[in-house]
């Protein structure tokens, strides 16, 4: 029996309360990568200054979320879930909102930092709430519902960013947070939390994480499990722009709408693999069928688009979307892979070192592309096989945690 699991419905107050915390975060997260060209070209950027100071400025917004991660995770584990998803909606909130009022580039490197630190923190504190607050058969499809429904959030950013002036999709996504503030007030803090508040035992120490060699395995495979996710939306999305000119694509590719159309995939990916988790029983073995999914994808964006159109790139996004998500389940399975005084610091650093990751991932990508006789479209061929074969071998080496109960401290 576990006294810390009441019987509850995967749609309480919580959830619903997490879902709309990560459609606003995602919303914000993405809103850079949809509005690049039009925001940097009013700025009067080149084309070329506009892809290389593309990528100074998104690699900017993943170490604020690597340095966020941290502190979040930390002060999840030490003063609780509910405070990081109160101040990190405050932060990211603010600074979408200074983020509509730059003019230089150095400007918008130094804002999208400070809100990505910001931005940190909403999934991890959400999906230990959702993981302690249910019992393991539902936690899996509860997560699932979040993730799934947060992401929609890139949708709505590519709509909004259709009809409003790009200065004013910051102010609306700042203006959505401060609204979600309201509602988190009315979020309780977890139960397992609150018990193991009364014990004598370390909290939010992420040397922890480090200073055991078993500990920091799980902690390493977790971070590279989800890194194929990043792969996708860092690289292969966000700049299908440049990837559809070297292709020979004679249509315009608007790089907002292949976000928009790869995370129209991604949240029903999300809300698939929990079911197939569930159907399985494992989460492993869905994680097997949605890395299969990605893989092939990436070889037919590779392979099929030579003198291609829009509509081919648009639905090779959207593929590669609902291939790669399986960022729920991967978030999920941080979670569970820690005890309670450490989860929080795990569950929001792993997915946020994912994100860091995007920057080396981008250097090796400008590396190889650069080497002679390689190019952009071989760099990007590159770039995938060496990272998705090295996020394969951490999914092997994994353990199982379907059944894993929660309720348990790191000694």
């Amino acid at each position: 029996m576990q006294p810390d699991h009441k019987p509850v419905s995967i749609f309480n107050l919580t959830v619903v309360v997490a879902a709309l915390g990560y459609f606003v975060d995602i919303y914000d997260l993405l809103l850079f990568g949809i509005i690049r060209i039009p925001s940097l070209k009013e700025m009067g950027l080149t084309a070329d200054q506009i892809t290389t100071d593309g990528e100074s400025i998104l690699s900017w917004q993943m170490f604020g979320l690597m340095l966020g991660g941290i502190v979040w995770g930390i002060i999840g584990d030490k003063k609780g879930r509910s405070s990081v998803l109160f101040g990190s909606i405050l932060l990211y909130s603010l600074g979408n909102i200074a983020n509509g009022f730059v003019q230089t580039v150095e400007q918008y490197k130094w804002i999208r930092f400070v809100a990505g630190i910001g931005l940190a923190g909403e999934l991890g504190a959400g999906i230990t709430l959702v993981a302690e607050l249910l019992p393991k058969e539902k936690r899996g499809i509860a997560t699932s519902l979040v993730a799934g429904f947060g992401i929609t959030g890139a949708v709505v950013a590519f709509f909004i960013k259709e009809n409003f002036h790009w200065r004013t999709c910051y102010f609306i996504g700042g203006g959505l947070g401060l609204g979600l503030l309201l509602l988190r007030v009315s979020v309780l803090e977890s139960g397992m939390f609150q018990k193991m508040k009364t014990k004598d035992v370390k909290r939010g120490r992420i040397f922890m994480l480090l200073n055991s060699r078993e500990r920091l395995t799980r902690y390493v495979q977790s971070i590279l499990i989800g890194v194929p996710t990043w792969l996708v939306i860092g690289i292969l999305i966000t700049f299908s722009k440049e990837f559809a000119k070297e292709f020979g694509i004679m249509e315009e590719i608007d790089p907002g709408k292949s976000i928009m159309f790869a995370y129209a995939g991604l949240a029903v990916g999300d809300v698939t693999i929990g079911l197939v988790s569930q159907g399985l029983k494992s989460r492993k073995k869905a994680l097997y069928v949605f890395y299969a999914i990605t893989a092939l994808f990436m070889v037919l964006y590779f392979t099929l688009q030579w003198n291609g159109s829009a509509s081919l790139m648009y639905f090779l996004c959207a593929a590669l979307g609902f291939g790669s998500g399986f960022w729920a389940i991967f978030v999920t399975i941080g979670a569970e892979q820690f005890g309670t005084n450490l989860r929080a610091t795990a569950a929001t650093t792993i997915p946020n070192m994912v994100r860091g990751t995007v920057p080396l991932m981008l250097m090796l990508f400008q590396f190889l592309r650069s080497l002679p006789g390689v190019g952009y479209i071989n760099g990007g061929i590159y770039t995938c096989a060496i990272v998705f074969a090295i996020c394969t071998i951490a999914v092997l080496t994994s353990k199982e945690t379907f059944h894993k109960d929660l309720n348990y401290e790191e000694a």
